[in-house]
């Protein structure tokens, strides 16, 4: 049961992994436009640095969930390895446990900034984009995070137990 499960965040991290990499090459083309227009033409791109900012948040945000299956989080390890393997066991299950709580409350919060957003008409300062789509796909974008932080409590719990 826990393997589909596995499978699915995987497929639906990759998917955030590729949305990820757009926004990282929407930042670099925007950014490149702007450059040589600026240098070349004595032309800038109006709303570059709200398209860079915005792209920003939609590539962190939504690479998070591979960077977590990957193991690529800065983690402080000198002083856990020294424990017993049941004490690292029981701290890792409490510290995903934690974590999932936060990023619970984390989708929460952004839902509701999200509709402050939407209701107040929020938009960026030169662009003019509205804000409140970015709130929910931050939000959008934590799911995966939240269902990587279950599977790894999930399978932390199994491992205590056939020890």
């Amino acid at each position: 049961m826990l393997d589909k499960f596995e499978k699915f965040n995987r497929r639906v991290c990759d998917w955030c992994e590729w949305l990820a990499l757009a926004a990282l090459l929407l930042m670099m083309v925007i950014t490149c436009i702007d450059v040589v227009g600026a240098k070349v033409f004595r032309w800038r791109l109006l709303g570059a640095i709200d398209i860079v900012m915005l792209s920003q948040i939609v590539a962190i945000s939504f690479a998070a969930g591979m960077t977590l299956i990957l193991g690529r989080h800065i983690q402080v390890e000198f002083f856990f390895n020294l424990l017993p393997r049941r004490v690292q066991a029981v701290i890792n299950s409490v510290v995903l446990l934690l974590g999932l709580g936060l990023f619970i409350l984390v989708i929460w919060r952004l839902c509701v900034l999200g509709h402050s957003f939407q209701t107040s008409g929020e938009y960026s300062p030169t662009a003019y984009i509205p804000l409140y789509p970015f709130a929910y796909s931050i939000a959008l974008a934590s799911i995966p995070v939240c269902l990587v932080l279950l599977l790894g409590f999930l399978n932390s719990l199994t491992k205590r137990e056939q020890k």
